[in-house]
C-alpha cells in the first residue's frame, strides 16, 4: 500500500479489531475467530508499520515483544505503596476479624467482598493517558523491579486502556497449571530442572531477561485493585465490587468469580465452597481474600503498619509432606523466653524447602510425642513457619530419642524455669548474655533505633570486645574504641559513629519499640505514643489508662505498667536518656491555645529547612497532631521534595498539601 493515509487508516483499524479480539479471546475467554486468522491479521499490520515506521506506535498490538534482551532490571519506587495482607485459617479468625472491624466502624454495618486469593506474583501497572508505561514487581513494597518490557508480552494486560485516564492499578501474574506441564516437559527433554510449581515457574519467567522467552510462556493476569486514578473524588467507585467492575470496562481482565456478601458468615461459606472445588481451575487458589466493600468505610478503617484493616486474607488449610526429626534443640529469645524447634532432614513443602519447624513449648512436645528420629507429618500454610502436626509412630524403629528438657542453658548463663501457669520456659537470669545479644540487635534494628552499620556482628563484636553493657554504651562510643578492635579501619568506625549521631534524636515510638517490653510491638508502640505524647505520661500510667487505647488489652497493658515499675528498666531509661533526646513535646502543651488545635497532619518528603523531628515538635507545639498515614481524617499533607506514597495518597482523598512556607503561615 503506497498511499500513507490509507495505511493510516488501515492500520488504525487493524489495531481496534486485533485488541478487540484479543480481548474475547484472553480476557473473556470467548474467541470469536480462529488464531490462525488473529495471525494473519496480526501479520498485516505488521507488514504495513514495517512500510511506514514512523506510524508505529507503543500500544500496538505489534509491539508486545520488541527491542533487545534487558541487561539487567532496573528499580523503581513505587507511587503508592504495596501493602500485604494479614492473615486468617479458620472461619473463628474470620469472626474475629469481624469483630474487630465492626468496633472501630461503631454504628456503621459493612458488607464484605470476597475475591480468589490467586498464587502468583504481584504486579503494578501505571498508565498514563490510558497507555501502559511501566509495569513492576512488589518489591519491598516501596521499590520493586522494572518489568515492563516482559509484563507488555502478557496478552491479558492491555497497552491502551478504553478510557484515557491516569491510573495505578494491581493484580497478579500467574502461569496456567497446565502451560506449566508443557514447560516442564520441554525442560525435561532437555534435561534442564524442572519448576516446582507454577508460582515458581511464573516468577523465574518474569525475570527472564529476554522478553521473547516470556511471551512463549504466556502468563496471564488478573486485576483486582484500583490504587490510584486521576478521578475526581465523587467519581470514584464508592464499593470494591464497583471498582472490580470498573476496571473490567477499561479493558483489565478480572477474576469472575468475586462475590458480595452481606455478612462474614456468608463470607465463609463463600470460602468453603471455594476451598471444595479450587483445584478444579487451570490456576492455583491458595484462599480467599475478604474486603470491606464499601470504600468510605475502607478509608475509615486505614491500614496498620504493614497491612490494611479492612482487609484479610483467609487461606485454604496448608499442604502437608512427611518428614524426618534430625534434632530438638533449644533457642532463646530477646524476653527470655525458650522455644524448642526440630531440625528437618530439608523437604519441599508449598513450594519452598524446609529444614525446620518450630515445636511451641515442652506441652507441645508431650501432646505430640515426637522424638529425634521420628517420621513426621509437616504442614506449611503461606510464609507461616511450619508446624508439626503428627507423628508417625507405625514407622518407628525402636532407636528413636525421647527428648529431655534440661535443667540449665549456655545461652541462660544457668538454670532455667517453667513460666508460672504457662506452658513456656525461661530464663532464671533475666540478663543472660545470649539474651542481652538480641535485645541489642532489636534495640539496634529498623524497626527500633535504626542504627545503620550496626548490625548483629559487629554488636557481637562490641559485647565481646567489653563495649556495649547497656543502650546508652552505644551512644558513648568513640571512634578510638572501634579502632582497637579487629577488622574496624578509619573508614568503617567514622560511618559508625555518624550511624550513631544521627540517632541520638528518637521518635518517642521507635524508642518505646527498642526497650523490648515484653508483647509491646511496632503497632502498639505507635498507638501508645500517639496517645500520651510523653515517656514521662507512660511511665506513670495506670493499667486502666492502657487499657483504654483501641488494641491495647490487659495483657499488654499490664506488660507496660510493670515494666516501668522496675528499677532496673528505670536506670536503663536514664541512662540512655542522658544520651539521646526524644522529638515530642507534651501534648497539653499548646493544646487549648493553639493555632493547630484539631488538626492532624502527615509528614513527607525532604523540607527545605525543617527537619522531620522538628516539624513534627512545631506541629505539637501549636497543639496539632502527627499521623503516619493519610486517612479522611487528615487535616494537611506537609509535603517536601522526594514525597512518596503518601503524597499520592493525598490527593486521592482530596486532602489539603501543603509547603513549608505555608506551614509557616499556619502557626505565625
Amino acid at each position: 500500500m503506497a498511499d500513507k493515509n490509507e495505511a493510516k487508516k488501515r492500520i488504525n483499524k487493524l489495531r481496534e479489531l486485533l485488541n478487540y479480539h484479543r480481548h474475547l479471546y484472553h480476557v473473556e475467554d470467548s474467541p470469536e475467530i480462529s488464531d490462525t486468522a488473529y495471525d494473519s491479521l496480526e501479520e498485516e499490520l505488521r507488514l504495513l508499520e514495517e512500510q511506514f515506521p514512523d506510524l508505529v506506535t507503543v500500544d500496538s498490538p505489534t509491539q508486545r515483544v520488541s527491542g533487545k534482551p534487558l541487561d539487567k532490571f532496573e528499580k523503581v519506587r513505587h507511587a503508592v505503596e504495596q501493602w500485604s495482607f494479614n492473615d486468617a485459617f479458620s472461619p473463628e479468625d474470620m469472626r474475629a476479624f469481624d469483630e474487630r472491624v465492626k468496633r472501630m466502624l461503631g454504628k456503621e454495618k459493612p458488607t464484605y467482598v470476597c475475591e480468589l486469593k490467586i498464587d502468583g506474583l504481584h504486579v503494578v501497572l501505571t498508565y498514563e493517558k490510558g497507555i501502559l508505561v511501566t509495569a513492576a514487581t512488589r518489591g519491598d513494597g516501596v521499590v520493586g523491579e522494572n518489568v515492563t518490557a516482559n509484563v507488555r508480552t502478557i496478552q491479558s494486560v492491555p497497552l491502551k486502556l478504553k478510557e484515557e485516564v491516569d491510573l495505578i492499578a494491581e493484580g497478579e501474574m500467574w502461569l496456567a497449571i497446565d502451560q506449566l506441564e508443557k514447560i516442564n516437559k520441554e525442560k525435561r527433554e532437555k534435561g534442564e530442572p524442572e519448576f516446582a510449581n507454577p508460582r515458581n515457574a511464573a516468577a523465574g519467567t518474569i525475570r527472564q531477561l529476554d522478553p521473547r522467552v516470556v511471551a512463549k510462556r504466556k502468563l496471564d493476569t488478573f486485576i483486582y485493585d484500583l490504587s490510584s486514578v486521576a478521578l475526581a473524588k465523587e467519581d470514584w467507585p464508592s464499593t470494591q465490587a464497583a471498582e472490580l467492575k470498573y476496571l473490567a470496562h477499561l479493558g483489565f481482565k478480572v477474576n469472575k468469580e468475586f462475590a458480595v456478601c452481606e455478612n462474614i458468615e456468608e463470607a465463609i461459606k463463600y470460602w468453603e465452597k471455594w476451598n471444595k472445588k479450587k483445584d478444579k481451575e487451570n490456576y492455583l487458589i491458595d484462599g480467599v481474600v475478604v474486603k470491606v466493600n464499601e470504600r468510605k468505610l475502607q478509608e475509615q478503617l486505614g491500614y496498620t503498619g504493614k497491612a490494611p484493616r479492612f482487609a484479610i486474607a483467609f487461606k485454604f488449610p496448608a499442604e502437608q509432606v512427611t518428614t524426618v526429626v534430625e534434632d530438638i534443640v533449644l533457642q532463646v529469645g530477646r524476653q527470655g523466653t525458650i522455644t524448642p524447634v526440630a531440625n528437618l532432614r530439608p523437604v519441599l513443602v508449598a513450594g519452598s524447602t524446609v529444614s525446620r519447624a518450630t515445636l511451641h513449648n515442652e506441652d507441645e512436645i508431650k501432646r505430640l510425642d515426637v522424638r529425634v528420629g521420628d517420621t513426621v507429618i509437616l504442614q506449611k500454610a503461606g510464609d507461616v513457619i511450619p508446624d508439626i502436626v503428627r507423628v508417625l509412630t507405625e514407622l518407628r524403629t525402636g532407636k528413636e530419642k525421647v527428648f529431655k528438657w534440661p535443667t540449665s542453658l549456655e545461652a541462660c548463663s544457668g538454670p532455667i524455669e517453667r513460666i508460672p501457669g504457662q506452658a513456656a520456659w525461661r530464663c532464671v537470669d533475666k540478663n543472660s548474655y545470649a539474651q542481652q545479644k538480641r535485645k541489642f540487635y532489636h534495640f539496634t534494628s529498623k524497626h527500633a533505633f535504626d542504627i545503620e552499620n550496626l548490625g548483629p556482628k559487629i554488636v557481637d563484636q562490641l559485647m565481646d570486645g567489653g563495649l556495649l553493657a547497656t543502650y546508652a554504651d552505644i551512644f558513648r562510643l568513640e571512634k578510638g574504641d572501634l579502632l582497637a578492635l579487629p577488622r574496624f579501619a578509619e573508614k568503617s568506625a567514622d560511618n559508625l559513629i555518624k550511624s550513631i549521631n544521627e540517632r541520638r534524636t528518637i521518635e518517642l515510638s521507635r524508642f518505646i519499640v527498642g526497650l523490648s517490653i515484653p508483647n509491646v510491638g511496632e503497632e502498639t508502640a505507635e498507638d501508645v505514643a500517639e496517645h500520651f505524647g510523653t515517656l514521662s505520661k507512660i511511665q506513670n500510667v495506670k493499667v486502666e489508662e492502657l487499657q483504654a487505647i483501641e488494641g491495647v488489652g490487659g495483657i499488654v497493658a499490664q506488660s507496660i505498667y510493670d515494666w516501668f515499675r522496675d528499677s532496673n528498666n528505670n536506670n536503663l531509661v536514664q541512662a540512655l536518656l542522658s544520651q539521646i533526646s526524644i522529638s515530642h513535646e507534651t501534648k497539653s502543651r499548646g493544646k487549648e491555645a493553639g493555632k493547630l488545635r484539631g488538626k492532624t497532619f502527615v509528614l513527607t518528603g525532604t523540607l527545605p529547612t525543617l527537619s522531620r523531628d522538628e516539624a513534627k515538635v512545631l506541629i505539637k507545639k501549636n497543639g496539632g497532631e502527627v499521623s503516619s498515614a493519610v486517612s479522611s481524617k487528615t487535616s494537611y499533607v506537609l509535603a517536601g521534595s522526594e514525597a512518596g506514597s503518601k503524597l499520592k495518597q493525598a490527593e486521592r482523598l482530596n486532602v489539603t498539601i501543603i509547603s513549608e512556607t505555608e506551614f509557616y503561615k499556619l502557626i505565625k
